[in-house]
């Protein structure tokens, strides 16, 4: 999601409240004249701070002074969320690095508009003025901070449970696909949690928030020794400019944070070994679960009748197979055509190109599989390679 359509919903969602407040109090709360509301300073003894968080915005429209208000209101959130972003910032940062940004993906900006959603539930607009002299229009937004305090702590309470169970489902079972994926949502609840957290410290007038019985950067860390400990990924390639292609889809899956590994895996395993997903090792310590990358990429000459340029085709086919029972867990297929001024330009250029969207490609689908970001495995797209011969 991009900045600008990030801007457009979160504006979108406090000119919907703005309006819904005007039509429900109408002209009846918009003063004119008659001197200056003290508020506009932003204090009011109708409204005090101990029981108040209130905002204050102007425009030349009763709905564009409204929205004002809101967003001055949900700025101070948004600020709190921000500074305590420092506690789960390793978490975050594991979230977005590599190349695979999904929507299931958790960034700062995903958060901030879940928990700005939130806090605008609970903000009204109190009152508004009119001022002839400029044609301003002015509006006070703002929230009872007892009532926001006891959503707030709804809500924790709501995300404390979703933690526990997270964590009981990972710690227990045979599944190690599942246990990850379960810690790996019981790290991102808790950073939910945490921000809602901020919140609440914001809405409190002692400033304080409710101790959390975990830490992100614990479960985090948790996270990163399980999939290291329980699950290992290789990569075989075949065909032309076999190497370099499998040196870059290793390379993608490690900036996906996967850990990829160099050792053959067991694709020799017997019936007897294909019958569960995990198994365990002669002095009955756990086998971890491998996944192999494999697939055949192929570049040759195109006879494009084009008197400045060379062509050169490519193609690549991959599945990703779960070496202990042989079943095929996701599936890319590329192919394209690149030109250049010769043909080892071209050749070279297809390469890279290859390259790119094989490793994205596959990074994607192997993190999507991992993380559970996709329920089941889609069907196997159909070859992009020819046959030969």
């Amino acid at each position: 999601m991009t900045e600008t359509s990030r801007m457009d919903r979160f504006s979108g969602l406090v000119i919907c409240l703005a309006v819904i407040t005007l039509a429900t109090f109408g002209g009846c709360t918009w003063g004119r004249g008659a001197g200056q509301p003290a508020w506009i300073e932003g204090t009011s003894r109708t409204y005090p701070p101990d029981q108040y968080l209130i905002g204050v915005g102007q425009a030349d429209s009763q709905p564009a002074a409204a929205e004002r208000a809101y967003a001055a209101v949900a700025k101070i959130f948004k600020a709190e969320v921000s500074a305590q972003s420092r506690d789960w910032e390793f978490f975050l940062l594991k979230e977005q690095r590599g190349t695979t940004q999904t929507e299931r993906r958790l960034t700062l900006d995903q958060i901030t508009r879940v928990t700005t959603d939130k806090v605008l539930q609970n903000v009204r607009i109190l009152e508004g003025w009119f001022d002839p002299r400029s044609g301003r229009h002015y509006a006070l937004a703002g929230m009872n901070r007892s009532q926001a305090a006891t959503a707030f702590l709804e809500r924790i309470e709501e995300l404390d449970g979703a933690v526990e169970s997270d964590l009981k489902e990972s710690r227990q079972g045979h599944d190690l696909l599942a246990r990850l994926r379960s810690l790996r949502r019981a790290a991102k609840n808790l950073v939910l949690r945490e921000a809602y957290n901020a919140d609440l410290r914001v809405v409190r007038p002692s400033g304080h928030g409710t101790d959390p019985r975990y830490h992100v950067a614990d479960l985090t860390s948790e996270l990163e020794q399980f999939m290291t400990a329980h699950l290992a990924i290789g990569v075989a390639v075949t065909g032309d400019q076999a190497e370099p292609v499998r040196r870059a889809v290793m390379e993608g899956l490690i900036r996906e944070g996967l850990p990829v590994t160099s050792r053959p895996l067991g694709l020799e395993a017997g019936s007897a070994g294909a019958e569960a997903v995990v198994g365990t090792e002669g002095n009955g310590a756990e086998r971890p679960l491998e996944l192999l990358v494999k697939g055949t990429v192929r570049l040759w000459k195109a006879n494009v009748p084009d008197p400045q340029f060379k062509y050169v085709r490519w193609c690549s086919d991959f599945v990703i197979v779960e070496a202990g029972t042989q079943r095929v867990v996701g599936a890319v297929s590329r192919a394209g055509k690149e030109g250049h001024l010769t043909e080892g330009e071209a050749s070279a250029k297809a390469t890279k190109i290859m390259q790119q969207e094989v490793t994205s490609e596959l990074a994607k689908t192997l993190a999507g599989y991992v993380y559970g970001e996709v329920d089941q495995p889609g069907p196997t797209p159909p070859a992009a390679c020819p046959k030969e011969g």
